[in-house]
C-alpha cells in the first residue's frame, strides 16, 4: 500500500501567539543555520522551500531507528526545524509549558480540536525533514521500538487514511512546550489519533517519558512490496509471553474481576491511577518469571532515549516486588476485550485488544505507559 499521508486539514493551531513561548537560540548548543536533510541555507523565522504544503509522507517504516542522540542534539535538531518555520508557524510550534497544552493529547482522529502544535501536512519538503530529525534525535534506536516503531504507527495511520482521509501521518502534530535549551524545563510533543510522545527535561536532562500512548490499527498489514508490519508486536507478544509464564493458580490470581474494553488511563484520566493495586504480586514470582515481566515492560521504556530507557527500566527493576500484574479476558490476547496490566511504584502500562474502527474486521491495539511519579515531568498536580 502507499505511504503518502492524508492531507487533509482538520483545523487550525488551538491557541494564539500570546500563548507562544519565544525562540531563543540556547546559548551552550551550536544549532545549524541549515535544517537537517536541507540543501538551502536557511534564515530565522523564514521558510526554505515553497510555500505549498508537502505531502506530510511517513517516516519509511524500514527497520530505521532512532538516532541515540544527547539532550543538546535534540536541542539542535529543534532549533534546526523551528528555523525553517515562518513567525506564524512558530506561534503553533512553540508554546508555553502548561498542564492545558501538555495534556492536549488523544486517541481520537480529532485533529486541532484536541491538540496542540503544527501539524505535519501543512509543512514543506524541507519543514518535515527538519520536524522528523527532531523526533528521531529523540527516541530509542531499537529495532521495533522506539523511531522505529513510531514510523510504522505513522504508516500505519496512512493505510487508514487511504479509506478514510481523517486519519493520516499529515494529521499529527509536533510542539514544544517551554523553549527548547539544555537549561529551563520544555516538553517534546509530538502525536495524533495513535501516538502521543511527552518527552520532558529539565537543565539538560531527560525527566519525564511518559505518557506514551501507542496504539495502530490494523494491527498488521503487508504493502505492495510484500513486506508485513506489526508496529506492536514487541509490546503484544511480551505480556503474551509473561502471562504464558504463569501456572494456572497464578493466572486465576491474576485476573480482573471486571472486564476491561480499553485502556483505563488514555487521554484526560491523568493522575487516576487506582488507590489499590489489582492482580498478582511479581514478588511472588520465580526469577524467570520476573525476568518475562522485565521484558515485557521493554519495549515501552525504549520509545525514549536508549541512555534514558536504560536508566528507567533499572528502576523499574528495582521496584518488581512491589509491582502487581492483571489480566482480563483471554491470555492469547487475540480477541477484542483482552486486556493486560502492568502497575507498580513507578510504571503503569496498559494493552488493549479492540475491534478496528475503520475495518471492524480486523483487529486494532491501543497501549498507554505512564509513570505513577513523572508523568509529565512531574510537574503537574492531578489530585
Amino acid at each position: 500500500m502507499a505511504l503518502a499521508a492524508a492531507t487533509t486539514l482538520l483545523g487550525g493551531a488551538m491557541y494564539a501567539n500570546a500563548n507562544a513561548a519565544s525562540v531563543t537560540p540556547d546559548p551552550s548548543t551550536s544549532a545549524s543555520p541549515t535544517a537537517p536533510g536541507s540543501t538551502s541555507p536557511t534564515t530565522p523565522g523564514g521558510s526554505t522551500s515553497p510555500s505549498t504544503p508537502a505531502s506530510a509522507t511517513a517516516p519509511a517504516p524500514t527497520g530505521t531507528a532512532g538516532t541515540g542522540s544527547s539532550v543538546s542534539d535534540v536541542v539542535d535538531a529543534a532549533n534546526a526545524f523551528l528555523k525553517t518555520l515562518d513567525d506564524d508557524q512558530q506561534a503553533s510550534a512553540l508554546l508555553d509549558f502548561t498542564q492545558a497544552n501538555a495534556t492536549a493529547w488523544s486517541n481520537e482522529a480529532c485533529g486541532a480540536d484536541c491538540r496542540v502544535g503544527i501539524e505535519l501536512s501543512s509543512l514543506s519538503d524541507t519543514q518535515l525533514a527538519a520536524a522528523k530529525a527532531v523526533v528521531e534525535a529523540a527516541t530509542g534506536t531499537g529495532t521495533g521500538t522506539g523511531y522505529d516503531q513510531i514510523s510504522q504507527i505513522l504508516a500505519a495511520d496512512d493505510v487508514l487514511g487511504e479509506t478514510d482521509s481523517s486519519y493520516g501521518s499529515g494529521n499529527y502534530y509536533l510542539a514544544f512546550l517551554g523553549t527548547p535549551s539544555t537549561s529551563g524545563t520544555w516538553q517534546l510533543h509530538f502525536g495524533g489519533d495513535q501516538l502521543a510522545v511527552n518527552l520532558t527535561y529539565k537543565d539538560g536532562e531527560v525527566v519525564g517519558t511518559t505518557p506514551y500512548f501507542a496504539g495502530v490499527e490494523p494491527a498488521t498489514w503487508t504493502d505492495d512490496d510484500g513486506t508485513t508490519y506489526a508496529p506492536l508486536s514487541g509490546m503484544h507478544d511480551g505480556v503474551e509471553s509473561m502471562l504464558e509464564g504463569l501456572s494456572d493458580d497464578e493466572l486465576s490470581e491474576a485476573k480482573l474481576s471486571d472486564s476491561t474494553t480499553d485502556v483505563v488511563l488514555g487521554p484526560d484520566e491523568d493522575g487516576d491511577f487506582p488507590d489499590t493495586k489489582e492482580g498478582l504480586a511479581v514478588g511472588e514470582l520465580t526469577d524467570d518469571q520476573q525476568q518475562l515481566v522485565l521484558d515485557a515492560i521493554t519495549p515501552w521504556v525504549e520509545a525514549a532515549d536508549d541512555t534514558t530507557a536504560a536508566s528507567t527500566l533499572s528502576t523499574y527493576k528495582s521496584e518488581l516486588d512491589d509491582t502487581y500484574i492483571s489480566y482480563s479476558g483471554t491470555t492469547a490476547l487475540d480477541t477484542a476485550g483482552d486486556y493486560v496490566r502492568i502497575d507498580g511504584p513507578g510504571v503503569w502500562i496498559e494493552f488493549s485488544v479492540k475491534d478496528g474502527v475503520v475495518d471492524t474486521s480486523q483487529l486494532s491495539y491501543s497501549s498507554v505507559y505512564r509513570d505513577h511519579d513523572t508523568d509529565y515531568g512531574g510537574e503537574f498536580s492531578f489530585s
